[in-house]
């Protein structure tokens, strides 16, 4: 179902995660939400971070918000983006390094590497008991953001699958990963139909993991037909609410942690196999590879497509034109009415500073303004692109 989207053409937005203002310098640490807001430092921190990070995308010109991820802890290279439910679900217990044999097998990096030094510092709890559903306070967040936007805000939480990569089983209640994975699912499906009953209408489902193992497996594998199952069982009952699928190739520290980024062995999978409304890749960090993909689709798209039109990775601030002219080379293959702009991933998670990301953020919004006026439509204000709102020179004077 198309809400948040429904009656916007070529509309702009982020995937989710935005650096945090130097002052905010709180995080959870596992505490509930409701804990942490009696302490009037981080209850005014908290929200007024939530409000700075809005008005931010306000200002870019964006058509649909994120909070930020800023209920997250602002930890190495983004682990509370996978942790954050494992830290309050029961049937967890402590921190400890993965071993090597139990830990997936696109994610082993030599000595002497960014990626090496991430994941060796890791660590995650072992799975000692039934998993068993404990509140997120998703609804909270997404009521505190949403409050202070009348547009519509995007709220999105990683997906079960993802985060069952890290977890190892130290009790007989589990005989293998795919229980675990299940109750996640069902545990998270809790947490994402109360967000819904809150009001929220627009939800980011991050990072299932078919276009990783249907690359290492097969798109026919057993496996990878499992995690479909759970992804389906994760956002079941979400039949009211626009529900958006992400996908990347990682985002720890900016980093891409796989070398095979096709999409050609999952795209059957996202788009036919898979509840959901919206699926989002990343598109510009790889030179758009893949977009042909989308020919045959073409005609009948049951899902809208939101590509990176900007990357994550790297820190030169894009160009309006930039921006524009990926989504013309995107329009050949994928309708207007069909295609949302955004960034290849999420800004935050340890990544570029808040200057980079504004600007990055507002070409994608300025970018759909250019391709719009050229097919005659209707344009969003972009604050940031008004003359008479510089910061420091006003015309005239």
């Amino acid at each position: 179902m198309f809400i948040a989207t429904a009656n916007l053409i070529l509309p702009s937005t982020t995937t989710g995660s935005f650096p945090r203002p130097r002052w905010y310098d709180v995080s959870m640490w596992g505490r509930p939400l409701d804990t942490c807001m009696l302490d009037i430092r981080f209850r005014e921190k908290f929200q007024d971070a939530l409000a700075v990070v809005i008005s931010d995308q306000e200002r870019a010109g964006l058509d649909i918000l994120s909070h930020g991820d800023f209920h997250v802890d602002e930890d190495l290279a983004g682990r509370a983006w996978h942790h954050y439910p494992l830290q309050r679900w029961s049937g967890f217990e402590g921190d400890y390094l993965q071993p090597e044999e139990t830990t997936a097998p696109w994610l082993h990096y030599p000595p002497g590497t960014l990626l090496n030094e991430i994941y060796t510092g890791w660590r995650w709890p072992h799975v000692v008991d039934k998993i068993e559903y404990r509140p997120l306070d998703y609804p909270k967040v997404w009521r505190i953001a949403q409050a202070k936007t009348r547009k519509p805000l995007k709220f999105g939480t990683c997906c079960s699958q993802v985060m069952a990569l890290f977890l190892d089983i130290h009790t007989p209640k589990y005989k293998d990963k795919r229980q675990v994975i299940w109750d996640m699912a069902e545990a998270m499906n809790k947490e994402l139909l109360l967000l819904r009953d809150a009001g929220c209408r627009c939800i980011q489902i991050e990072e299932p993991t078919f276009h990783f193992m249907a690359n290492t497996y097969g798109k026919d594998h057993e496996e990878v037909k499992f995690m479909v199952d759970a992804f389906n069982r994760e956002v079941q009952g979400l039949d009211d609410v626009e529900l958006w699928i992400h996908t990347c190739w990682g985002n720890p520290n900016m980093q891409r942690v796989m070398e095979n980024t096709s999409y050609a062995n999952s795209i059957e999978i996202y788009l036919e196999r898979c509840r959901g409304d919206v699926w989002t890749l990343e598109m510009k960090d790889r030179n758009q590879a893949d977009l042909n993909l989308f020919e045959p689709f073409k005609h009948d798209l049951k899902k809208k497509i939101c590509i990176g039109a900007v990357s994550h990775r790297a820190l030169q601030a894009d160009r309006p034109e930039d921006v524009a002219a990926e989504i013309r080379k995107a329009l050949k293959y994928i309708p207007a009415e069909k295609l949302i702009i955004s960034n290849d991933c999420g800004f935050g998670r340890q990544g570029c500073n808040r200057e980079i990301a504004f600007y990055k953020a507002s070409a994608l919004a300025q970018g759909c303004n250019i391709v719009r006026r050229e097919l005659g439509l209707p344009t969003t204000y972009v604050p940031a692109a008004d003359p008479r709102l510089q910061i420091d020179v006003v015309p005239g004077r």
